[in-house]
């Protein structure tokens, strides 16, 4: 069933600038029988970590955030752009493949020692998602894993992460050679 996930996700030459072939999960989520799948996958995986809540990152973090959260059990945190939360707010700096940005999230999102999975659609440089994980450590959570649907091995994304917190558990359910 993996296999039949990634055959859905397909490739966008030159978006969202030249050079960068985007890998578009829209496919994916359309499909029911895959996009249930990928939520199951995740969930299993996260349920013996113990969350307490889900983060999920914007926007297309949100999509599997959510369903994850529901068969869990749990709520969700999310993590925003700049700028989008209307209450007091914590920010790191995200800087990505496509600029520099910065992440925010209610100041309380997050008890302290809660225990935190995130969730994202894709891991390509990791820099989001070390900013991330930044960004719940900054509030006091206790990130217990790191769930991603696809990851850009070529991109080494994984190596980063694991660098920046090598106690943070990450799963990456399809991987892309290019």
């Amino acid at each position: 069933m993996i296999t039949r996930a990634k055959e859905k996700i397909c490739e966008v030459k030159d978006f969202p600038k030249p050079g960068i072939g985007f890998k578009d999960i829209t496919p994916l989520v359309e499909d029911a029988t895959c996009y249930n799948h990928v939520i199951d996958k995740i969930a299993s995986w996260a349920k013996d970590r113990e969350p307490q809540i889900v983060a999920g990152i914007e926007a297309r973090g949100f999509l599997f955030a959510a369903p994850v959260a529901h068969r869990l059990g749990l709520g969700v945190a999310i993590i925003r752009k700049k700028g989008k939360l209307p209450r007091e707010t914590v920010c790191v700096r995200a800087p990505n493949e496509y600029a520099v940005e910065y992440f925010e999230m209610h100041s309380d999102s997050i008890s302290h020692s809660q225990r935190v999975l995130i969730v994202d659609d894709l891991i390509a440089t990791g820099s989001s998602s070390i900013s991330a994980i930044d960004l719940v450590k900054k509030l006091g959570g206790d990130v217990v894993g790191f769930a991603s649907v696809v990851e850009l091995l070529f991109l080494k994304g994984m190596d980063c992460i694991k660098k920046a917190h090598p106690d943070v558990d990450v799963l990456s359910l399809i991987q892309f050679e290019e």
